[in-house]
């Protein structure tokens, strides 16, 4: 997976091009902040730990979960963050299929060995739970606004506690 890793994007790269998909990943990102708790707790980190997001510059849901990732990993040493495209990548894309489907973005939690330790994708769980339940079911053109009502109001704040969950508490 190191080698994987290494190969991948950064997160300034992917965001290059990102912006020519029409979503508005560079304003996210120049929005996006990290809680002061969660910068303590990155820098609280005993080992180095990588962060290898499945993405593309499509997806909605990535141009909302990953800008806080970046920010993170830009306060934080060691931790790191890198992008791979889902649709280059299909072995580790059906790897980390959700409900069957390559849906995005999963980032995969990587130890400093490059051991997955976990993943996370494609939207946090309370999202995911009332997109299941609600937003679904609404034509395309509603769905979209929805979600970015939900993540503009959280300020990633889920996504990063989320992914903190993954990274064991001895680390």
């Amino acid at each position: 997976m190191e080698d994987r890793f290494r190969r991948a994007q950064t997160f300034e790269e992917f965001l290059r091009g990102a912006q020519e998909s029409g979503h508005p990943w560079r304003e996210f990102y120049d929005r996006a902040r990290v809680p002061e708790a969660f910068l303590l707790r990155g820098r609280g980190l005993k080992a180095s730990w990588h962060l290898l997001a499945l993405a593309e510059g499509w997806c909605g849901d990535g141009a909302n979960s990953l800008p806080p990732l970046a920010r993170l990993a830009e306060a934080v040493p060691g931790l790191e963050l890198r992008v791979l495209p889902r649709d280059e990548n299909p072995d580790l894309m059906d790897g980390h299929l959700t409900d069957g489907n390559r849906s995005i973005p999963v980032v995969m939690v990587l130890d400093e060995d490059f051991r997955e330790v976990g993943w996370w994708g494609p939207r946090p769980a309370p999202l995911q739970e009332i997109f299941l339940r609600e937003i679904r079911q609404l034509p395309q053109p509603e769905r979209y606004p929805r979600l970015r009502a939900w993540y503009a109001k959280d300020g990633g704040r889920t996504v990063l506690e989320e992914i903190f969950a993954l990274i064991p508490e001895s680390a």
